[in-house]
């Protein structure tokens, strides 16, 4: 059985990670963001899950607190898992949004709410610091994050935060976040077929200033314009077939190709799949594969 060591380690801050980690969120549901469109995983089941992705050497997990659904909590389900395990766990979550009780979406935090929102993962988590927090910029488009961003460093100073990192920002947040305390991580969308992160120079900025890039979406391609992701569907069919491997393994292998920094956190309820994300960190793709799928589809300048 492949393992996550083979798709190699990255540090956030001082905590060593194999790349391909696991993201929580459809534990609670298939939605996005927490939004359950689909039935929960059974607990039981999603513990035992949890509990082979670690055995698989998993040892990166994605969180949050407004990851719910009226049945199902991801971070009371990663509680739940690590309390019966051994093994050294890094849990990144993110704060910034929030969602109420019947899991309406609230307006993005006030930098004053941010230790409420901290100390609400604590305690869900079970945990008296919480490893890595990405403070996510979420809804209206924002100038500035210094507020926010100031606010996690103060609470990373009095010992609940370990490290800091972003989501879903832009390289001028990074840079400004830089001049306040250390960034770890910085999570956007990013995938084969949804670049903006190469276009914006963030991919590159992160491997320069030593910061893991994380994408979300790598695989699901949510937001990619049809025409170009039927090209790039044919193109990794073709990739796929060659190497005995499935397009989501290919995607995810083609993600972590892109730079020794990127790490990836797919996300599934079922254990094949899990397996087969994890076995996609050994699939070496030729120079010629990247090549094939990193060309512009037709119609781009």
């Amino acid at each position: 059985m492949s393992t996550a060591v083979a798709a190699g380690t990255w540090k956030l801050g001082d905590r060593e990670v194999n790349r391909i980690g696991y993201g929580t969120m459809r534990l609670t549901g298939n939605g996005m963001m927490g939004n359950s469109d689909g039935t929960p995983i059974d607990r039981d089941a999603a513990v035992n899950l949890l509990h082979s992705a670690f055995e698989q050497g998993v040892n990166h997990i994605d969180t949050a607190a407004f990851y719910f659904s009226p049945l199902r909590s991801a971070n009371e389900l990663i509680n739940r898992a690590l309390s019966s395990w051994y093994g050294d766990v890094v849990v990144v979550t993110k704060v910034g949004p929030a969602r109420g009780s019947s899991g309406e979406w609230l307006p993005m935090a006030r930098p004053d709410q941010l230790r409420g929102q901290v100390e609400e993962n604590l305690r869900q988590l079970g945990r008296d610091h919480l490893d890595v927090v990405n403070l996510r910029r979420n809804g209206p488009d924002t100038a500035s994050l210094s507020e926010h961003f100031g606010a996690l460093a103060e609470l990373r100073q009095a010992g609940l935060v370990r490290h800091l990192g972003l989501s879903n920002v832009r390289p001028e947040h990074v840079a400004e976040a830089l001049m306040i305390a250390p960034v770890v991580c910085v999570q956007n969308s990013y995938g084969l077929d949804w670049r903006r992160a190469d276009e914006s120079g963030l991919v590159d900025l992160c491997l320069e200033q030593g910061i893991a890039f994380v994408p979300y979406f790598a695989v699901s391609g949510l937001r990619r314009e049809a025409s170009a992701g039927q090209e790039y569907d044919a193109r990794v069919r073709s990739v796929a077939h060659a190497h005995g491997a499935t397009p989501a393994q290919v995607r995810l292998a083609w993600t972590l190709h892109r730079g020794p920094h990127v790490l990836a956190i797919p996300g599934t309820t079922n254990p094949a799949h899990l397996a087969e994300n994890v076995a996609a960190g050994s699939l070496g793709l030729t120079e010629g594969e990247l090549a094939l799928l990193d060309k512009p589809h037709e119609g781009t300048a």
